[in-house]
């Protein structure tokens, strides 16, 4: 084939990082194939990366900034140009900061196509602490107990040749990790790896799995604190690093003789026996890692499931050796906290942050949980919140309780929404701005990253008409509200100030596609762990400090039948939702025609003998309903659910149907979901797939 391949990363499922060489001809993206020598994907895309095409040249993208010329939620829409939507967006901002004080401007952000940096850095200079993120159950917990309790975010070492694999909430065959890919995976089992997997839904990793541990939804950490418990019950601990390395090991083993195996095989539906066997894999398999994902931070649990699996890595010596869970040194670039300008937010306004008063490690960490965001808009408590700013965010389809975010965003003054398309929340907004696909702008993917690496995404064709990268949008705007010393006339100058403590310019890192930090092991022997004892905390310092409890613990999530009996007896299934499906990222892609036909409806699962006695049939439709509402999918009957629980499809709406409505209500899992208290104590994190709730057949 003639013309140009150019080296890239692909950025389709928002977080990216999947090395591709992309086949140009005329000006034009004719074909992308993964690239073989990528350090992460090794060569290895998934149907969304090749469906890339299919999104850059889609029809109904959006390609001209718009602003409402009619009602909001009227779908009537007038073109402008950008600098009169900037310029106007800049004065309404800057009129309702004046009036309300920075603080009632908010932003959201959802999938990360390379600008959150960018848009903490304009949050920062304008003076609110408002940045919202689905972080309170996506990734936060993780990197937040992780930084706290040993440093850093632990990865699994998989080219380091672990003996064992603990898969814990995650498949890797179907969802972006984050750090990892599915091929690193696959190659440490290939190489003779044990695999453990703890998953409530029977998955192709558990087909294959040498121990599958078919928890209860939301009972993660009581299993790992049974774990923990057989662990140093039965003296297969590392007694060297405990004793060493170790913080709090006292406090911890009086914690987890609570968790006797005998006593969680009632709370986790395991039996005490595999719980054993599990512990004792892990802990005699030298080396082994753990690979977690985010269904472990979607209930109150969060904090502890997350400091309990870290304290499973430490007790049993499988930190940061080869093939454990390692702390990747970052390549040489520019700290993201630097380019955010964290120190611009006076301390004055800092204090003002949304949940700052009750989720104190989200206020450690810059982030608001939706539900306080949406709570402030509808009460004016602690204060009105009259301005939000959405960039790369779908909440009618993403947050959980979805009409509580509906009647917020009615109730805003001020909307303003970047996207590729038109969406539900779209249409509500007062200004909608088109942003731009990954092919058509350079930036350096992986810059939050915590696996060693930044890569080059190259922009490759020219967006279609007036359509703008999120950074350069904001960047653009940042400079009409007044802080130009701050950003740049050209957004690629960012770029080479990003990579200014490498020595390299972008036009030169381009051509060398990445940069790698140095890998180096056991760091803690030579400086200790980055934490205020300098050992692994085992008993945080900094939770007890905050006033949480200094220790992982289990409290049974607020909807289920062992917490609310009487409530199962009308809703007697356990609602699961959020297993990612290959083909979409959340409620992304169900407009690209090739990944549709892969999941044309919205499914749910449910097991044959549930079927059998609900009546429900195999392709047919039904209707789910928890207290706060009813949705309508299709059933697949498979065994790969309980048959005391279902699991539904989430981020369904329905692009073809045109809008101003796009069906979003009819299938919308996160009408049913709750985003009310108790949540976990430290981030604010939902109970987002604990639910009970209730089957009938539809028409």
């Amino acid at each position: 084939m003639k013309g140009e391949v150019i080296k890239s990363c692909c950025r389709m499922c928002g977080h990216g990082g999947c090395g591709v060489l992309v086949y140009v001809e005329d000006g034009r993206v004719v074909k992308i194939r993964g690239d073989p020598d990528h350090p992460i994907s090794r060569g290895y895309v998934c149907c969304k990366c090749l469906a890339s095409l299919e999104l850059a040249y889609h029809p109904a993208r959006l390609k001209h900034p718009l602003m409402r010329a009619g009602d909001r939620g009227s779908g009537r829409w007038r073109k402008v140009s950008w600098s009169e939507a900037l310029d106007d967006i800049a004065s309404r901002l800057k009129e309702i900061k004046e009036r309300h004080g920075a603080e009632s401007i908010a932003f959201l952000q959802g999938a990360e196509r390379g600008f959150h940096h960018f848009l903490y850095r304009l949050a920062n200079l304008l003076g609110t602490p408002n940045v919202a993120t689905a972080g309170h159950i996506c990734y936060v917990p993780r990197l937040a107990v992780s930084i706290i309790t040993c440093g850093n975010l632990p990865l699994p070492d998989y080219e380091g040749g672990p003996k064992c694999v603990v898969v814990w909430g995650s498949n890797l065959l179907h969802s972006n990790a984050d750090d990892r890919k599915a091929i690193q995976l696959l190659e440490a089992l290939r190489r003779g790896a044990k695999l453990i997997v703890v998953d409530p839904r029977r998955t192709a990793l558990t087909d294959r799995a040498d121990l599958w541990l078919q928890l209860r939804p939301g009972t993660d950490a009581a299993l790992a604190l049974s774990m923990a418990h057989v662990i140093i019950a039965e003296g297969l601990y590392d007694r060297g690093f405990v004793e060493k390395h170790a913080h709090g090991f006292k406090e911890f083993a009086e914690r987890v003789k609570d968790y006797a195996p005998e006593k969680v095989e009632g709370l986790t539906w395991v039996s005490a026996g595999l719980i054993r066997e599990a512990a004792r894999l892990y802990a005699l398999s030298k080396p082994a890692c753990i690979q977690w994902g985010v269904s472990i931070e979607h209930n109150l649990n969060a904090t502890s499931t997350v400091h309990a699996l870290l304290s499973l890595m430490a007790i049993t010596g499988n930190l940061d050796v080869p093939g454990g869970n390692v702390l990747y040194s970052p390549p040489p670039v520019l700290p993201m906290s630097r380019f955010m300008l964290l120190d611009k937010l006076p301390e004055s306004q800092r204090r003002k942050r949304l949940g700052a008063d009750k989720y104190k490690l989200a206020d450690m960490f810059q982030f608001v949980p939706p539900h306080a965001l949406w709570r402030a808009i509808l009460t004016g408590q602690p204060y009105p919140v009259k301005a939000l700013l959405v960039f790369g965010s779908n909440p009618l389809i993403s947050s959980e309780e979805a009409l509580e975010a509906y009647e917020a965003l009615r109730r805003l003054d001020f909307l303003v929404v970047v996207d590729l398309f038109m969406t539900p929340t779209a249409e509500l907004a007062d200004y909608v701005l088109p942003a731009a696909t990954w092919l058509e702008y350079d930036y350096i993917a992986d810059y939050w990253k915590r696996h060693g690496y930044v890569f080059a995404q190259r922009k490759v064709i020219d967006p279609p008409g007036e359509c703008w990268p999120d950074h350069k949008i904001i960047n653009e705007l940042g400079r009409r509200l007044g802080f130009s010393e701050y950003f740049w006339d050209d957004v690629n100058q960012a770029l080479d100030y990003i990579l200014s403590p490498s020595g390299l310019t972008w036009e030169r890192f381009k051509e060398l596609g990445f940069l790698k930090g140095r890998l180096e092991y056991r760091k803690y022997e030579k400086a200790g762990f980055r934490t205020p004892t300098g050992k692994f905390e085992l008993y945080s310092t900094v939770l007890k400090k905050l006033g949480y409890d200094p220790l992982p613990s289990y409290v049974e999530p607020p909807e289920t039948p062992l917490s609310n009996p009487k409530l199962a007896e009308e809703y007697p299934l356990i609602l699961m939702n959020g297993a990612r499906f290959i083909a979409f990222f959340h409620s992304e892609h169900r407009s690209i025609s090739s990944l549709r036909k892969l999941r044309p409806d919205p499914l749910l699962e449910v097991h044959p003998k549930t079927a059998e006695k609900l009546g429900l049939s195999d392709g047919g439709w039904a209707y789910v309903e928890t207290p706060r509402g009813r949705v309508r999918m299709k059933v697949k009957v498979t065994d790969r659910v309980h048959p005391l629980c279902v699991h539904a499809d989430h981020g369904w709406w329905f692009p073809e149907e045109g809008g101003p409505c796009y069906g979003w209500r009819r299938s919308n899992v996160n009408l049913l979901t709750s985003n009310k208290p108790p949540h976990d104590p430290c981030f604010g994190s939902t109970n987002v797939r604990v639910s009970l709730c209730r089957i009938r057949p539809a028409s």
